[in-house]
């Protein structure tokens, strides 16, 4: 779920952290969407290998 929200914070037209750090920055959303784009299809495909994959995201639970 974390990771799903971290991916929904980042990316347009929501992304309220990628505006609010855009203007701190005060950089252009483009530049910054340009350079972040690598980190996100890492991001999504990581959310897809959780979501479809059970036993990444449960191994840690069937330890106990």
């Amino acid at each position: 779920m974390i990771l799903n929200l971290a991916v929904g914070l980042c990316t347009p037209p929501v992304g309220s952290a990628l505006f609010v750090g855009c203007a701190v920055g005060k950089i252009s959303i483009e530049r910054v969407v340009r350079e972040m784009l690598p980190m996100y299809l890492i991001m999504f495909a990581v959310l897809m290998l959780v979501t479809f994959v059970p036993a990444i995201s449960t191994w840690l639970p069937n330890l106990m």
